[in-house]
């Protein structure tokens, strides 16, 4: 994503070297010594597939966020600045004591076994049991979908997933060629009915999509979760299709209101679905951990196709991880980041009452680490972020969500990784970029754009036997004026 920025403006917090591009490098512009005359000479050389690649919003964002005049409201972070510095350290020391030669040495491709009894450990603490013998140890959440996607796709190949759907996924789906159709999601999550009706259209092709890509709780970035019914019908979908069904599950933990309900992998028993869990959410991003619990016949080519990208995961990373999850130490700090994050979002969901335009709406999650916003017709984010990048706050545009381009009016909004002061503030910015411009739009179509009609008012018990005819337009008053 390539976005023209406007030229800074005076104010509060105004940038002195606002690049022009985001994506070109961690300066804006293209790397030194190389222009469209030297890529043209390479151009030959690329895989037809980079045809497709796309780039992902958020790294096209992080070497503006990491300035620190920016509030970034933009990435998916957790907040590591609540790990106890004194719990790394002693970790580190029992890491260094126990074994420093295998923590600098290769493991095996799966994973570690003390680390896939940690994960075990997790996934029981959400009812869903799993054999450590059934766990692939991955570089973070993300590998395990470049993973399916290199195990599963060939060019054309249909891959299914939510509409909006994670925006790191984007890049991956494009870069293996696969054709993405999007099921829209409300409220309960994925509209069973719809996937349905689109999986009828595909057979009557000859076609069979590869696998279903799905975060069932607190969506990403659309905020739902999806409902038990709706749980129990897509695992039927599977199995009476034999459709493998890829579980998304990196917040699962972070709840912070209503009962858990169960997951696709425990309802389904581990015969069609792969779920994906991650430790960057629940303890640090920087470790780079996360897993894949899948059908052994789907694990085995998923730990062949890994072998070939990175032989293993860090053996040290996966020692920090499995040797804090022997301390018993994780469930309280679950707990703590739990009550961190709920005041933020609720600080969050305030903010956009008083700062956003009434006729704006966005989600209200049960957890996880985002907002879906949707602001008036005729706003596009992906323009609103050119300005609010000059006024020093980020979120990732709704474009970044879709595949087709849908999106234009959202906007994800994270609430974890800025406190609560930053919050307050970011929103602000972003709320007078949208007043800006919803008053220019206004000027522009004097004032006659598309806005929601205002309740009723409630009805007078005194003209209850009245009744209420419909109002004459004015062309309707002047033709009467005419004839009287």
């Amino acid at each position: 994503m390539t976005i023209e920025e406007e030229g800074p403006r005076p104010g509060r917090g105004e940038p002195k070297d606002m690049p022009h591009r985001i994506g070109s490098g961690a300066s804006g512009r293209p790397p030194q010594g190389s222009s469209s005359r030297d890529l043209e000479r390479y151009a030959g050389l690329f895989a037809q597939r980079t045809k497709a690649m796309k780039s992902s919003a958020m790294r096209d964002l992080m070497a503006i966020t990491e300035r620190p005049e920016v509030i970034s409201l933009a990435g998916g972070l957790a907040d590591t600045s609540t790990f106890p510095a004194e719990d790394f350290a002693q970790i580190m020391s029992m890491v260094a004591a126990e074994g420093t030669a295998r923590a600098l040495q290769y493991g095996p491709t799966e994973g570690i076994a003390e680390l896939s009894e940690a994960i075990a450990e997790v996934m029981a603490a959400e009812d869903t049991p799993v054999d450590p013998g059934d766990v692939l140890v991955t570089t973070g959440g993300q590998q395990v979908i470049d993973l399916v996607c290199k195990t599963l796709v060939d060019p054309g190949d249909v891959v299914i997933a939510e509409a909006p759907t994670y925006p790191g996924a984007i890049p991956t789906f494009a870069a293996y060629q696969a054709d993405l159709h999007q099921i829209e999601i409300d409220a309960d999550g994925m509209r069973i009915d719809l996937l349905e009706e689109t999986l009828d259209a595909l057979e009557k092709q000859g076609r069979r999509p590869k696998f279903i890509y799905t975060i069932p709780n607190f969506q990403n970035p659309g905020g739902a979760t999806m409902s038990l019914a709706r749980r129990r019908r897509l695992v039927d979908i599977a199995q009476e299709r034999e459709l493998l069904v890829l579980e998304d599950n990196p917040y699962g933990v972070l709840r912070y209101e209503g009962d858990p309900l169960p997951t696709l992998y425990a309802l389904d028993g581990g015969q069609f679905v792969i779920y994906l869990g991650t430790f960057s959410k629940i303890l640090s991003p920087g470790a780079r951990v996360g897993w894949a619990a899948a059908p052994r016949p789907v694990l085995q080519k998923l730990n062949v196709a890994k072998a070939g990208t990175d032989l293993c995961s860090t053996t040290f990373a996966q020692l920090f991880v499995a040797t804090y999850f022997r301390t018993g130490r994780w469930p309280a700090y679950i707990q703590q980041i739990k009550d961190l994050y709920r005041r933020r979002r609720d600080t969050l969901l305030d903010a956009l009452a008083t700062d956003f335009p009434a006729d704006a709406t966005w989600t209200h999650p049960a957890g996880g680490l985002f907002v879906w916003a949707t602001l008036p017709e005729g706003l596009d984010t992906t323009d609103l972020l050119a300005k609010a990048l000059t006024r020093n706050v980020a979120f990732v545009p709704g474009r970044a969500a879709y595949l087709d381009g849908r999106g234009e009016r959202s906007m994800r909004l994270n609430f974890s990784g800025v406190g609560e002061d930053d919050l307050q503030e970011g929103v602000r910015r972003i709320g007078e970029v949208v007043a800006e411009q919803l008053h220019l739009l206004d000027t522009l179509t004097g004032g006659r754009r598309s806005r929601p009609a205002p309740p009723a008012a409630a009805p007078d018990p005194s003209l209850a036997d009245v009744l209420h005819l419909p109002r004459r337009s004015g062309e309707d008053a002047a033709r009467r004026g005419e004839r009287s």
